[in-house]
């Protein structure tokens, strides 16, 4: 594998945030950047657990580091970060920066299965498998069998399906700020799915958080979801959380094991979550640290 790359590193509540790129034989040898915190408290005889975010439409490896309020928490807790970029850039594939939700920007964290989008819209291999080999492979004090994930919006339904999918062999933990929770049943995911894969949205019903979660019975879950209810998307039934909640219930996972709050006034933005980042970290600590 390539050799990591480093762009910058900042020091960060006595940790260090650094900037690291490589290509990526995932995305079809683009080039990827992410970014990784590490605490103060890591080092090689005591690596640390690493919680990942997954970000959003439109958003790079930089907004969550920038705007979303992770660090002081992860600082205390010991625990490392680590924010990839959200697609593929510079594919040079037709229309893959016509808009905002497809394309550049809006990899959806799936395998692309449809040309000529396959050749290089490989999010899901290149978060699951790519990037902790590249981060072990540059031998950063990250103990990655100990690991969670969390997400915004698209990266919301990009944590939930990768855990859903997963399971404890990858992740302890899954949480999400607005996910996309049903997207073979919103306007979202049907234009991704219908995109990206051969399928379209049948073939997406294998990347559909509401749909996998059915198939859950008798599995131990640990997944907490904020949603605001003055989000411009959950109105216009983008994000549809009742339905995940409905289909988790159903396959029997009480509070306990899948939370889901609906948040009154808070919108889709950063704002909404740098307030709750600190708390999803300090839930995801009590299963990377147990």
């Amino acid at each position: 594998m390539p050799a990591l790359q480093q762009k910058s590193a900042n020091k960060v509540f006595n940790g260090t945030l650094t900037k690291y790129s490589f290509p990526s034989s995932a995305l079809g040898n683009l080039e990827a950047n992410l970014n990784v915190f590490l605490p103060s408290s890591a080092s090689s005889s005591s690596p640390a657990p690493v919680l990942y975010y997954l970000s959003g439409l439109t958003c790079t490896e930089d907004n969550a580091a920038q705007k979303g309020n992770f660090f002081e928490a992860a600082a205390k807790e010991g625990i490392a970060l680590v924010f990839p970029d959200t697609s593929p850039r510079g594919a040079k594939i037709e229309g893959e920066d016509e808009s905002y939700d497809f394309g550049s920007g809006a990899g959806f964290y799936i395998d692309a299965t449809k040309d000529p989008w396959s050749k290089h819209y490989k999010m899901y291999t290149h978060i699951v498998s790519e990037i902790p080999a590249a981060l072990q492979e540059a031998k950063l004090p990250i103990d990655f069998s100990c690991a969670s994930i969390t997400g915004h919006s698209m990266g919301g339904h990009g944590a939930l399906t990768l855990y859903l999918k997963e399971g404890d062999k990858k992740y302890k933990s899954a949480s999400a700020f607005s996910p996309i929770c049903h997207p073979t049943a919103c306007p979202w995911g049907d234009k991704a799915f219908k995109g990206y894969l051969e399928g379209g949205v049948e073939e997406g019903k294998k990347h559909d958080a509401t749909e996998l979660i059915a198939g859950t019975k008798g599995k131990k879950l640990n997944i907490l979801i904020d949603s605001g209810l003055g989000d411009n998307f959950y109105q216009q039934k983008q994000l549809l959380p009742e339905d995940f909640e409905a289909a988790a219930r159903k396959a029997g996972h009480g509070e306990d094991e899948v939370q889901v709050r609906l948040q009154d006034g808070y919108d889709h933005s950063y704002f909404f979550i740098s307030t709750y980042a600190p708390e999803h970290v300090r839930w995801h600590a009590k299963f990377l640290k147990n």
